[in-house]
């Protein structure tokens, strides 16, 4: 099982040991989540880059699978994603997961090929990588994001792919032979910084027949926290190129945290939603925080949306449902007045919890929130600003931050209250939280690093007293990470169960 170091998270995905950074190739099949991952197998820091492997029942509880795939003669192995060849296009074999992936080669990117007709055991590299190589002398050409577009039996595959500060388009009928088909920017959203690991997917609006696509891109700088971020844009896809409905200048970002790259989304989601994850770090400091002998963490698996605005249709986030599995000791209040100087939550502690609050917004206060992982000197602080309707987090004080000079800081969000009304959903584990303001409108996702027994909460209000309609904190229990020293493929009893596939906190030996 993994070590239980002190800093290690208790219900966020982290690597067995050594680096990881983007996640790649998210894919279901028969009853499993797949989680690639950009990896360093031999160092903390980042190194020459492998595709690291996870499978999951339920998106909670991880299983830790052998390396699927790793460097050759034509380079390392950068980001990409995974798809099951249902039709055979590529005549690999009957249902054949393919990953596609950048490879780098002294700083040559070019798009490659691997297979698998084991559920993901075992992978062989297309005989003739690579498939698609740069033109014009491009040297950030890289983390294709593949998808089928059309019926089943009449359509074709699409690649999103990062070219500098664009997202170019290609398409092909059997995943070997591409063709472009066209670009979206440069000169829209935030050009500050390279474009990275793009998505491409259609949702609802508010839950109507009414859709759009969505196109998400991390840019390594100038996020709204500084560093690198992701953002995205809302408009029109027809299966060869997306068209933005926003003015070019129109920036929207996914995550105002300072902790949220490389964000993809799962491909043949069984329940039709849209559930997405990102490396929760960021590259201004991400080789130099703190470590045991592992570095590197994914956010929380969220259910996406879209709603209407009076600002245009805007992204919305929420935790899925299955975090719902982990909540332990529960405790409520309701109808309370907050006021400065009393902390109702004065007995509660803990260093992972789960916390959801309706506040009623009184003009009179100046801030009033939440203060997490509290001790001597140190706390993180998650409120609201009434005066500049504002949501913030602020890590000024939220533990170690000697490793870099802009991680102590605070960052923040316009949030207007809805009906007068606040709502917070607040997810606390060791070294990050995440915040969900108004059902998911406004993110944030935060590392922090306090010492262990730093396990205060507090509830604050400055300036004015405020009505705290209800409140409930669940302390949370940790997920299941197991380490398999091989790999079996599972049979088709466990397919047909949605059961968890292991022995809790153990290691597995192959059957």
């Amino acid at each position: 099982m993994l070590p239980n170091q002190a800093s290690r998270p208790l219900y966020h995905f982290t690597p067995p040991s050594n680096w990881m950074n983007d996640p790649n190739g998210l894919v279901y099949y028969r009853g499993e989540y797949h989680l690639f991952y950009q990896y360093h197998p031999d160092s903390a820091v980042w190194g020459p880059m492998h595709w690291g492997h996870a499978v999951s029942r339920d998106l909670i509880n991880w299983e830790h699978l052998p390396i699927a795939l790793h460097p050759d003669e034509n380079g390392t192995i950068f980001s990409g994603s995974a798809v099951i060849d249902w039709q055979n296009t590529a005549g690999f074999g009957k249902e054949a997961m393919v990953a596609v992936f950048t490879h780098d080669q002294g700083g040559v990117q070019s798009q490659s090929l691997a297979y698998s007709t084991d559920q993901a055991r075992t992978w062989k590299k297309y005989p003739s990588n690579p498939v698609l190589s740069p033109s014009n002398n491009l040297r950030d050409f890289r983390d294709p994001k593949v998808f089928w577009y059309g019926k089943p039996d009449a359509g074709h595959w699409v690649m999103a792919l990062a070219a500098d500060n664009m997202i170019l388009f290609y398409t092909s009928p059997d995943l070997t032979h591409w063709t472009s088909s066209g670009g979206f920017g440069p000169g829209y959203g935030s050009n500050s910084n390279v474009w990275e690991t793009p998505d491409l997917f259609e949702l609802s609006v508010d839950g109507a027949r009414e859709t759009r696509w969505v196109l998400t891109v991390g840019v390594q700088g100038g996020g709204p926290a500084r560093g690198s971020a992701t953002q995205y844009f809302v408009g029109a896809f027809d299966g060869t190129t997306f068209t933005s409905e926003n003015p070019k200048e129109t920036v929207l970002w996914a995550d105002f945290g300072a902790d949220y790259y490389a964000a993809q989304s799962w491909s043949n989601e069984p329940n039709k939603r849209r559930v997405m994850l990102a490396w929760q770090n960021n590259w201004q400091y991400a080789n130099v925080i703190p470590a045991d002998n592992w570095r590197g963490t994914f956010s929380l698996p969220r259910e996406l949306a879209l709603t209407e605005t009076k600002s245009g249709i805007r992204l919305v986030q929420q935790p899925i449902s299955e975090l719902q599995t982990l909540r332990g000791a529960h405790q409520h209040w309701q109808a309370e007045t907050i006021i400065p100087e009393r902390n109702l939550l004065s007995n509660v502690k803990g260093e992972t919890c789960e916390i959801i609050a309706e506040f009623q917004v009184n003009p009179a206060a100046d801030h009033f929130g939440f203060r997490v992982r509290v001790g001597t000197q140190e706390a993180t602080a998650i409120g609201y600003n009434v005066k500049q309707a504002k949501l913030f987090v602020d890590r000024t004080h939220s533990g170690q931050s000697d490793f870099h000079p802009g991680f102590a800081s605070s960052h923040l969000a316009d949030l207007f209250p809805k009906n007068d009304l606040l709502r917070l959903h607040i997810f606390v584990d060791r070294t990050s939280v995440e915040v969900f303001g108004n059902d998911g409108l406004v993110v944030f996702s935060e590392s922090i690093f306090p010492s262990e027994q730093s396990q205060g909460l507090e509830l604050f209000t400055e300036g004015g007293a405020v009505t705290l309609k209800s409140l409930d904190v669940y302390q949370l229990t940790p997920a299941r990470f197991l380490i398999l020293r091989d790999s079996p493929v599972p049979s088709e009893s466990e397919f047909a169960s949605c059961q968890h596939v292991g022995t809790p906190l153990g290691e597995r030996k192959a059957r």
